[in-house]
């Protein structure tokens, strides 16, 4: 689980730790250097976002940015303060609680966290696959042992910390930073035995400058989902932003943004299915000319380099790129963004349709943060909603179909210290 570290996600307000009977802000001097040696001696760093701060432990990072992280401990988001940027709404508000534990399990010891997965990142040359049941991937039937598709991108949306917002990532949200959040998120992950970061590929941005050199990287990616006769194939994992999935000249394509040069085929099952199974998601992307659409699937990659999808799930977000189900999820983000409030999206990762969902929690109120709730169609007793968390925390309730949107919970009354400011990076 991702913490803020400079330059990525939060800064606003700093986190403060304790550090060896010392404290320190992220980004202060001497703050690296105290948790490696934390890290060595197997210390655990407090946050100090309430008075009696919550346990921390130091992980090491990998690759391009080796160094140390301090992350939260695992199931301990909700123990801190709303405002701090180790805050996590409580699970069981949202699909996480469901997953927890049995499809993700985290190591403090490592730092690493294991992924089931309910569908395959391999399969025999030569042989067609099948969508996982529940339809094109999205395997939303499944229980909380194993990751859908649709969990698990909305398990790495989570972990780089793309559901939170606040005014000052207003204009700074792109795909640069979409990108780079999501592949630091994947860091120390491992599913079916492998590093999932391996497997990922996420388009950069495009540049006719740079085109063939970005077209080298990618094959170069790419050439452990080559099929070797003989041999199982690697599935390699696509996340991008859709631009169209239309007929091709044989057969199906999919083509996604910053990708202009290689489209992704798809056979006419899955297309046909793709349209039933998703028809909500598509006609709300239709609609509304400011919603991207992200896809999320398995592809092979012939000997030729054409790439094949094999499962996949769509999740439409808006153009802070915050994941919304519906119309009147997306009224309910719209206005939060416009009133330049400070929350978290909310996810159903598993959870079916029929499931209470908080579709954002407020973290600019005083006290406890309110969980915001949409009333759906099929879950009609308000009871329904009150259930799912803890008596004490409160609760907000729209049902679009009898009122209008009710005010919304007051924010604190806060001041900023001098230079305090919310930055994302490009």
């Amino acid at each position: 689980m991702h913490e803020p570290t400079p330059g990525h996600g939060l800064t606003a307000p700093p986190s403060v730790y304790e550090v060896g009977g010392q404290r320190f802000e992220a980004a202060s001097r001497g703050f690296a250097e105290a948790i490696a040696e934390a890290h060595a001696a197997h210390h655990r760093p407090r946050c100090m976002c309430l008075v009696d701060g919550v346990e921390m432990y130091v992980a090491r990072l990998a690759g391009m940015n080796e160094g140390f992280i301090v992350k939260r401990m695992p199931n301990t988001g909700s123990h801190h303060a709303p405002d701090c940027p180790s805050y996590e709404p409580p699970a069981e508000s949202s699909g996480l609680g469901q997953v927890l534990g049995s499809a993700i399990t985290e190591d403090p010891a490592t730092g690493e966290t294991t992924l089931k997965l309910d569908f395959s990142m391999s399969k025999i040359a030569g042989r067609s696959a099948m969508p996982a049941a529940g339809g094109n991937g999205d395997s939303v039937a499944s229980g909380g042992t194993k990751l859908s598709l649709r969990g698990l991108l909305h398990y790495l949306w989570d972990q780089a910390e793309l559901t939170r917002w606040q005014p000052g990532f207003a204009g700074k949200r792109m795909w640069s930073t979409v990108r780079k959040h999501l592949l630091l998120a994947a860091e120390n992950k491992i599913a079916h035995g492998d590093s999932l970061r391996s497997r990922l590929y996420i388009p950069e941005v495009f540049s006719v400058e740079h085109r063939d050199a970005i077209s080298a990287r990618r094959m170069a990616q790419w050439s452990q989902a080559v099929a070797v006769p003989g041999k199982p194939q690697h599935l390699m994992l696509l996340i991008a932003e859709v631009k169209e999935i239309v007929p091709a000249r044989y057969g199906f394509k999919a083509v996604v943004k910053h990708v202009p040069d290689q489209a992704f085929a798809l056979d006419e099952q899955l297309y046909r299915r793709l349209g039933r199974r998703f028809e909500s998601e598509l006609a709300l992307w239709g609609a509304a000319d400011d919603l991207h659409m992200v896809m999320v699937a398995t592809f092979s990659v012939a000997a030729a380099g054409i790439p094949t999808i094999v499962e996949l799930s769509l999740m439409p977000v808006t153009r802070q790129w915050l994941p919304v189900e519906d119309g009147f999820e997306k009224q309910l983000i719209d206005r939060l963004v416009s009133d330049e409030r400070s929350f978290v999206k909310g996810l159903r990762y598993n959870l079916g349709a029929d499931s209470a969902l908080a579709s954002a929690t407020l973290t600019d109120c005083e006290g406890s943060a309110p969980l915001l709730f949409v009333a759906h169609a099929g879950i009609e007793e308000s009871g329904r909603y009150l259930q799912v968390c803890d008596p004490s925390v409160p609760v907000w309730l729209w049902n679009p179909s009898s009122e209008a949107m009710p005010s919304l919970p007051h924010r604190r009354q806060h001041h900023p210290k001098a230079g305090e400011s919310a930055v994302e990076c490009r």
